[in-house]
C-alpha cells in the first residue's frame, strides 16, 4: 500500500503547525516514518510483500517410491515452518540429473538441493560410504544416527567435503532398518561359501564387503534392478525394503526374499544444500532446513512401519514370496569380510581410518548400554502374539 498525496499533504500541514520552518524538515521525516511503521494517529499499516525464496531439490527416487514420500515429509516440515518465506520444491529421480550425479550438481549449482544417501557418491571417496550406508558396526541404525548428531560423525563429513571441493552443506535423517539380504530366483544360500559366483545388485561399501565374498556386484540405481535381473545382467539383488522392493516389481523377477544381513546394516538419507545458496539464507531458515531433518526422522520411521509391515504380508499372502532370515552363516562370513575390506581401505582411502575409528569407538560405547540394556523384545513378541517368527 503506498501513501496516498492527500495524506502526505496532511503530514507536510501537521509539520507547519507543529515545529518552526527550521525544524519542518526533521518533523517532517519523523512524521513519514512513523506513518509508513505503524497505523498511528488513522494512517493504515503498510506492508511490504516478501517473494519467497526458492529452492529446487531432486531426489535419488521414483515419484513413486516411499523414499519419495520421506523426501516430501521433509519439504512440508521446511515449507509450513518457513511461513512463506522459503519454498522449497522436490523433484524426483532423472527430473534434472541422474540419481548418482546429484552431489556433484547441488556442489556445482544446478540443483539447489538432493534428497539421497552417501553411498550414491561412494565413488568419488569410499568413506563417504560410511555416513551411512557402510556395513555393521556393532551398532545399531539409531546408534549410527545418534553418532551423526552427538558423537562427532557430523564434523567427519563436514571435514570429508570440504577435502572433496564439494561445495555443499548437509543433514541427515530416518535410521533406515537393516536392508534384506535380497532377493534370489531360487532358495538363498545358508552357507557364506555359497554367495560366490552371483551376479548382485547392491550400492557403496556393500560392494566391496560382498565382492570380497565372492560375489559379481554391479552398483545400480532402484529404477534399473528390474530391467537388469531380466537381461540377465544381475541374477540377486538387493534394494532397501518391502514397500520399495515390492512398488518397483521385485516379486516379478524372484519369488524367494531373505531378510537380514550386515551388508548394510544402518543407512540414513543424506540431505544436501548447494553451501553459497545455503549460506545465503537468514539464520532462521538455515535452522529451518537443519532441524526439519530431525523431524522428519520420526515421520519417516512412522510411515517406514506402517508401509513395510503391511507390504511384507502382501509379498507372502498375495505375491507368494517365500520370507525367511538370512542364516548364522552368511552373518559370520559378511563380518569376515569387512574385517578384510576395513584393513586394506584404512591404508588406502583418505580419511576413511579416522572415520571408521570414531564410528566404532562410538559404537563400543553405546552399544555396550543399549545391548546390555535391551530386552528380549522376540520373546516378548512371540508371547504375546502366540506365533513363531521366522528362523
Amino acid at each position: 500500500m503506498k501513501i496516498s498525496q492527500t495524506e502526505v499533504q496532511e503530514v507536510k500541514a501537521a509539520a507547519d503547525q507543529a515545529a518552526p520552518q527550521a525544524g519542518r524538515r526533521k518533523f517532517f521525516g519523523k512524521a513519514a516514518t512513523a506513518a509508513v511503521a505503524a497505523p498511528i494517529a488513522g494512517f493504515p499499516m503498510i506492508s511490504v510483500a516478501q517473494t519467497p525464496v526458492a529452492l529446487k531439490m531432486q531426489g535419488s527416487w521414483g515419484a513413486n517410491e516411499i523414499f519419495s514420500e520421506m523426501a516430501q515429509q521433509y519439504v512440508t516440515r521446511v515449507n509450513e515452518m518457513a511461513g512463506g518465506r522459503l519454498k522449497l520444491e522436490y523433484l524426483p529421480a532423472g527430473a534434472v540429473v541422474k540419481p548418482f550425479e546429484i552431489i556433484d550438481a547441488v556442489s556445482k549449482g544446478v540443483l539447489d538441493g538432493g534428497h539421497h544417501v552417501s553411498g550414491y557418491w561412494y565413488g568419488k571417496n569410499k568413506s563417504a560410504s560410511l555416513f551411512g550406508t557402510g556395513p555393521v558396526s556393532g551398532a545399531t541404525p539409531e546408534i549410527g544416527l545418534s553418532w551423526i548428531h552427538a558423537g562427532g560423525g557430523q564434523q567427519l563429513w563436514d571435514k570429508l567435503v570440504a577435502k572433496m571441493n564439494l561445495n555443499v552443506v548437509g543433514f541427515f535423517s530416518f535410521p533406515m532398518p537393516s536392508q534384506p539380504l535380497g532377493w534370489f530366483k531360487k532358495t538363498p544360500p545358508k552357507k557364506a561359501a555359497e554367495l560366490k559366483g552371483f551376479k548382485y545388485r547392491t550400492i557403496g561399501l556393500a560392494a566391496d564387503l560382498l565382492q570380497e565374498m565372492g560375489m559379481a556386484v554391479a552398483q545400480l540405481p532402484g529404477g534399473e534392478i528390474v530391467p537388469a535381473m531380466q537381461r540377465g545382467v544381475i541374477d540377486a539383488f538387493e534394494f532397501n525394503n518391502p514397500t520399495a522392493d515390492m512398488r518397483f516389481g521385485a516379486q516379478d523377477v524372484a519369488k524367494y526374499y531373505s531378510m537380514g544381513s550386515f551388508h548394510q546394516a544402518q543407512e540414513f538419507f543424506e540431505i544436501v544444500f548447494n553451501k553459497d545458496k545455503f549460506n545465503a539464507l537468514a539464520p532462521d531458515l538455515k535452522a529451518i532446513l537443519k532441524y526439519s531433518a530431525e523431524a522428519a526422522s520420526t515421520a519417516s520411521t512412522a510411515i517406514a512401519h506402517l508401509n513395510y509391515s503391511k507390504d511384507l504380508q502382501e509379498l507372502i499372502v498375495k505375491h507368494k514370496v517365500v520370507v525367511s532370515r538370512t542364516s548364522d552363516d552368511v552373518y559370520r562370513g559378511q563380518l569376515a569380510a569387512w574385517d578384510k575390506v576395513t584393513a586394506k581401505l584404512e591404508t588406502e582411502v583418505d580419511m576413511f581410518k579416522e572415520i571408521n575409528d570414531s564410528f566404532k569407538a562410538w559404537s563400543r560405547r553405546v552399544g555396550f548400554y543399549h545391548f546390555t540394556n535391551e530386552s528380549n523384545y522376540k520373546m516378548a513378541y512371540e508371547h504375546v502374539q502366540k506365533t513363531k517368527l521366522p528362523r
